[in-house]
Order: structure tokens, then sequence, then C-alpha cells
């Protein structure tokens, strides 16, 4: 706040520094924000996947199971 109010050439660099460094950390915060977004984004997508890979584990699961003889046999 003094940096504003003073009137040298030192201060108003000083302002303009402060002023930099707060743009450059919205700037920094808006990008993690995106990313937080699109991650949670990801997150949601894919955590319908895994129940669809489950699935197909407990299908192929069930394939892979012996079949029960329900044939009879055909002779003596």
């Amino acid at each position: 706040m003094l940096s504003s109010v003073l009137r040298s050439k030192r201060a108003i660099r000083v302002n303009i520094a402060i002023m930099r460094a707060f743009v450059r950390l919205r700037e920094v915060l808006a990008g993690h924000k995106d990313l937080a977004d699109k991650l949670g984004n990801l997150e949601r997508k894919y955590e319908t996947h895994d129940k669809q890979i489950r699935g197909i584990f407990e299908a192929i699961r069930e394939l892979m199971r012996p079949s029960e003889r329900t044939t009879r046999r055909i002779g003596f």
C-alpha cells in the first residue's frame, strides 16, 4: 500500500512488481482450477468403466466354468 502512495521511481517499480505478482498468482490459481475440473471430469468418466470392466471379468469367469453335464449317455 505504501508503494502506491510514494512517488519515487523505486516505489513505482515495486508497486508494478506487486501487481504483476498478484496477476500471476491469479493466473496460476485459475490454471489449477481448470486442471482440477478436467481431472474431476476424467474421474467421473472412467468411474463407469470400472464397473463395465468388472462385468466383463465376471462374464469371462462364467464362461470358464465347466458346464454341468445335462445330456444322457447313449448306450448301455
